[in-house]
């Protein structure tokens, strides 16, 4: 959230609504003849306390015979008013209902876009169903409150404001009365409201930390069932499902007893509207029939201060659900497109760091003063122990992290000066597993570029000598490859990221490579597909195993966050050094498997 806010505390409901408003401006559209029709429906509904107050003083009470004719006529025109009464308000709440569905989907694309440009760092210290939960539970909530709360706010107002109105036309001495009532209630329920807040608050707090407990639970199904810990993460998945139901029982009582005080007040009001009428009446020259029509007028008055406090308690969840979105949305964007963005050329890009220091918040650094070239078509391999900082380096070169210090240049242009349409274009990155789409292969390879026929990506696989295994398929470039590709093992996601990145044609790769967990002869066949993809750009491997450093015009050594070594892999091996030692283990290693 900006600085600001945070300085200044949480957004109020309203202040959370008008903002709801800016961002979403079809929340708003047309907004202003919504509430004249809501207007004119409460009016229209008027006429019928009004028409008794006639037929009880002029026919009933008159002193002359009822005329039935004239009774007659004040009758359909209280059906008349009605009807249109009806037609008004119906028209009103599909018009809301309308904007409010078009100005959430605007929101919740915005939203889901501003999620998509934050930060990697920013993305992975939240958790997955909190997120899913901003762009889901959350907007849901806000859309039940602007389709029917908000409609009840409207003609709630709406029905107040013209009851009050024609109580002082009636007798004003009565409507100071019943408006002193109406004021000390809604004194009450705006203090009731602050506490409602924060329980709502704690309501969409829970329900994402249960969205993110039971996404983590299933997504984790198979590391669960084979460390036998199923009765532990059952555990954890009831606790936080149960703080989600006592926060929302919580909330409920609270909402109820408000809701249940609106009965008492109507029942107040009622009774003294009676005692006033009857004892003062006279002297104010009130009739019978003013009086009958006085509690028509507060039945009236009282069924949208009843609706009031139900659309209170709907405008505090959506609120709270708007304040999380908020929050997302004010999330400063670190990698954000520039001013004047450059274009990369389509070929003979180099890679440069220069003096780069990075560390993530609170840590210490991962790279210190790293400064280093890559000339364009050179195929460089990043080696080094776990968390010597190879994996930053990667991330760094394209644009996913930004630096603390110094400067990261593509084809001689800062990285933060480059558009990002021109970055992903010419920049490919295949992470260490490769995340594929729930979908089919062919949807996945299409990701590296949108639209492609069907024989252009039979023609990838071709390339890359991996067709027959597309073809041991059993439905070939067709077959579904599951929710994050759980229907094919580590090393096939793994071909089939790297057919994607063959496809989309970078100028530069960077490539996290991830063998280790791969049968012997998977593990060929990636390694054979890396050969041929980094063959002719410019490449940088973080290499897990050291046969892909042996294939490589050039080893670059990482240990603790710097550049200890660079050199070719027979000069590395003969300076007798950390590239060496590593290698030597690695022989070790590889003669025991």
């Amino acid at each position: 959230m900006a600085a600001d806010q945070l300085a200044a505390g949480p957004l109020s409901t309203t202040q959370a609504l008008r903002r709801g408003f800016v961002i979403a401006p079809a929340l708003r559209r047309g907004l202003e003849f919504t509430i004249v029709l809501a207007f004119i429906g409460t009016a229209l509904q008027l006429v019928v306390p009004v028409v008794l107050q006639q037929i009880i003083d002029h026919e009933i009470l008159g002193g002359n015979s009822v005329d039935t004719g004239a009774v007659a006529q004040r009758a359909v025109a209280a059906l008349a008013a009605m009807t249109f009464a009806g037609l008004a308000r119906w028209q009103s709440l599909k018009r809301l209902v309308f904007a409010s569905a078009t100005g959430l989907a605007e929101l919740r694309v915005k939203t889901f876009g501003h999620l998509h440009r934050l930060s990697i760092m920013e993305l992975q210290s939240e958790r997955r169903g909190v997120l899913v939960a901003r762009v889901t539970a959350d907007i849901e909530t806000m859309q039940q409150f602007m389709e029917w709360g908000g409609m009840g706010i409207i003609l709630g107002v709406a029905q107040i404001v013209l009851a009050m109105l024609v109580m002082t036309i009636y007798r004003w001495q009565l409507a100071i009365a019943v408006l002193l009532g109406v004021v000390i209630y809604t004194l009450l329920l705006l203090m009731f409201q602050k506490i409602l807040a924060r329980a709502h608050d704690r309501v969409r707090e829970r329900v994402g930390d249960a969205l993110s407990a039971t996404g983590e639970a299933i997504s984790g199904l198979s590391t669960v069932r084979a460390y036998g810990i199923e009765s532990t993460m059952m555990h954890k998945v009831d606790s936080t499902l149960d703080d989600q139901f006592r926060a929302e029982v919580r909330t409920a009582i609270l909402a109820s007893s408000m809701f249940s005080s609106a009965e008492m007040f109507a029942g107040v009001l009622t009774a003294v509207v009676v005692g006033l009428g009857v004892v003062f009446g006279g002297g104010w020259g009130m009739s019978a029939g003013t009086l009958v029509a006085y509690l028509f007028l507060v039945n009236l008055l009282i069924e949208p201060v009843q609706r009031l406090v139900e659309s209170i308690d709907q405008a505090q969840s959506a609120a709270a659900g708007l304040r999380k979105i908020l929050g997302v949305l004010d999330t400063e964007i670190a990698i954000a497109e520039p001013a004047n963005p450059q274009t990369l050329p389509a070929s003979g890009i180099g890679l440069s760091f220069h003096s780069v220091t990075f560390n993530y918040p609170g840590g210490p650094d991962i790279l210190t003063d790293v400064t280093v070239g890559i000339l364009p078509g050179q195929r460089v391999a990043v080696v080094g122990e776990t968390g010597s900082g190879k994996t930053t380096f990667a991330k760094l070169a394209t644009r996913l992290l930004v630096p603390r210090e110094g400067v990261v240049r593509i084809g001689d242009i800062p990285v933060d000066q480059i558009g990002l349409v021109s970055l992903r274009s010419r920049v490919a990155y295949v992470p260490q597993e490769g995340f594929l789409f729930d979908g089919t292969v062919a949807d996945n390879i299409r990701y590296g570029r949108p639209g492609v026929a069907d024989h252009v990506v039979r023609s990838a696989f071709q390339d890359l000598g991996l067709l027959d295994w597309l073809d041991a398929l059993p439905l070939g470039a067709l077959t579904e490859v599951g929710e994050r590709g759980s229907n094919l093992s580590a090393g096939e996601r793994q071909l089939v990221a790297i057919v994607r990145a063959w496809i989309a044609d970078p100028a530069v790769l960077v490539l996290d490579e991830a063998t280790s967990a791969v049968d012997p002869a998977l593990e060929v066949r990636i390694r054979s597909a890396i050969e041929y993809l980094t063959s002719g750009r410019t490449s940088v491997t973080i290499a897990h195993r050291l046969s892909t450093a042996e294939a490589s015009d050039r080893v670059i050594v990482f240990d603790e966050g710097a550049i200890v070594e660079d050199g070719n892999h027979p000069d590395l091996l003969a300076l007798g050094g950390v590239y060496s030692a590593m290698h030597a283990d690695w022989e070790v290693s590889t003669t025991a498997e």
